[in-house]
Parts: C-alpha cells; structure tokens; sequence
C-alpha cells in the first residue's frame, strides 16, 4: 500500500512539472571572457570565474566552455586568500578548476575572435575554438570596462558585428545569446547588431553611461563584482532554469541594477526560451542557493581604480 502510495505521489509529481513541447536538443557552448588585468580589475576575473562555476554545476561541459582570463589575480601578491578568489563577501573561492585556455598575452581581440569563428588555425596549435554546428547553442559572457577592452587594445563593435555576422552564414549556431559587462557597454549592439541573425544581447549599460561595480572590500583594497554580472548571475542561482526565461532573468536583472540602464538587443523573441538552454540546469529538485546576505555599495566602473 505504501509503494502504491509512493508512486502515486511520484507519478503526480511528475506529471506536474511544466512541459516544453520544443525542448532543445543540441549541444551547448560557452564562452567567457575577461578583458582586464590588474588587481584593481579583480571583479571582472572573479565574475567570469563565477560564471564558469555556475555552467560547470549546471552540466555543460569543460570541453565546450571557453575561458580568457589574465590569470594574475588569484596568486597576486595583493591577494590575502593565496589562490583564492571570491565574487561577494564572505562567499566561497570561484577560481578553483577554472579552465586555463587562454591567459596572460593570449586575452586578445583577435584569439577572441578567433575563438568565436572557430579557427582552424588555432585549433591545430591545440587552443580550444567553438566547434558548434547549426543544432547548437552558443552562450558569450564578456567582462570588462571603459567600452569593451582587452589587456591591450580594444575589440571594436564593427569587428565583433562581422564575426557574428560570418557565424551565422556558416552555420556556427542555432541560437546564440550574448551578454557584456563593460561601461558603454550598449555600444557594441546598438545599431549594430541584426535583427534577423539568431542572436539575443544583453548588456550593463546603455551606448553613453557608465556601469558599476559592487562589495568594495577594504580588507582586499578592490571591488568583487560587477553589478550587472552579479545579478544576472543570481538569478541563475536562485531559480529553475528550465522554467525560468532568458526575459524573466533580464527584468530581474534590470530591477536589480538599479545604478545603470540595462539594455537588450538582436532578436527579442530567443528572450522567450528557457535560460537552461543556454546555461544548463542542475539535475536536483531545487537550485543550490548561495546565500549573499550582505550589504552593498556600488562605484561607477569607471571611477573605481581601487589599489
């Protein structure tokens, strides 16, 4: 009586949960990109570290994750958590099993975009390209300030544009979402990304404001995240991703940004699917929650140099 019990219960249970007549099927890429170096910059390394933890928890794969990143902060002589890094107060280390594919001199525009376009070239020097096919989904988290910049020079919305463009004519993706951390950062859609290329962007900020960092650490002298970054990636955290929408992560997000404009860009509607089609979504009944109990103040990213 209690097994019949038991699977009434389950069988209800099941039969519960929302169904998704159109579930993706394809495989899932990331990409994640740190532009910066510096121990001032250390939000932007933290936040794309962060961003790895939550696609690796969620079931993507490290072979279909791409990760650029200067790599001198967790071991910076600044860092008073020796080969730690930590994206809120009190939270726990996001650098550990971070993949290493590109780093140092490698974080440039040019390996970035080559990444996206799947080079072959720099796949037969044994770097890691997208290898996604038209089934596939494609997710890009770019993290930086001051437009969009690398270590070096900057990545220039007429270069990204084209590279997007390329990707589409030849069938790199099925769907492709887009998200930049980067003060002005909305310059780099605005009247410049199609409408009609499969791909949705979100940014921080509009094309001529600021965005902000948040939990200034005076025992580390640096900003851990970004704010933008911060709440999007909570939401992640927070929700069940195979119901929650790419549009429900970005009002969220919105609401939450409180000190910039975010902005979205390219084709709305992809807005309307699952976040979990792009981020994946963990195989438990309930998100892990890491809880950020803790107050916090915002600086313009532009001001925030802090040594």
């Amino acid at each position: 009586m209690k097994v019949l019990l038991l699977l009434s219960v389950f069988y209800l249970y099941v039969n519960s949960l929302p169904v998704n007549d159109n579930e993706f099927t394809g495989k899932k890429w990331v990409v994640l990109a740190a532009g910066s170096k510096g121990w001032e910059n250390y939000r932007h390394q933290s936040d794309i570290y962060h961003a790895y933890q939550i696609m690796h928890a969620n079931g993507i794969p490290d072979e279909n994750i791409i990760v650029f990143h200067y790599d001198d902060i967790a071991n910076n002589q600044h860092n008073k958590y020796p080969g730690k890094v930590i994206n809120w107060p009190k939270g726990p280390d996001v650098y550990h099993d971070v993949p290493k594919d590109y780093t140092g001199k490698e974080v440039t525009p040019e390996n970035f975009l080559k990444v996206l376009a799947g080079d072959k070239e720099l796949e037969n020097a044994g770097k890691k390209v997208l290898k996604s096919g038209p089934d596939d989904h494609v997710f890009v988290f770019f993290d930086d300030h001051d437009l969009v910049c690398f270590p070096e020079t900057y990545l220039y919305a007429s270069n990204l544009t084209q590279t997007l463009k390329d990707m589409h004519k030849n069938n790199k993706y099925s769907k492709l979402v887009f998200y930049i951390e980067a003060c002005e950062s909305g310059s780099m859609f605005y009247k410049h990304l199609p409408t009609d290329i499969n791909i949705y962007a979100t940014t921080a900020s509009l094309p001529d404001e600021g965005s902000w960092d948040m939990y200034p650490d005076t025992f580390l002298g640096t900003s851990l995240a970004d704010l933008y970054s911060e709440r999007w990636m909570e939401f992640s955290e927070q929700h069940d991703l195979r119901t929650a929408t790419l549009q429900e992560q970005f009002d969220y997000t919105m609401k939450m940004t409180n000190m910039s404009h975010c902005q979205q860009y390219g084709d709305l509607s992809i807005a309307k699917l699952p976040v979990a089609d792009f981020l994946g979504y963990k195989q438990t009944t309930a998100p892990v929650v890491y809880e950020r109990d803790v107050p916090f103040e915002s600086t313009d990213n532009r001001d925030s140099e802090l040594v």
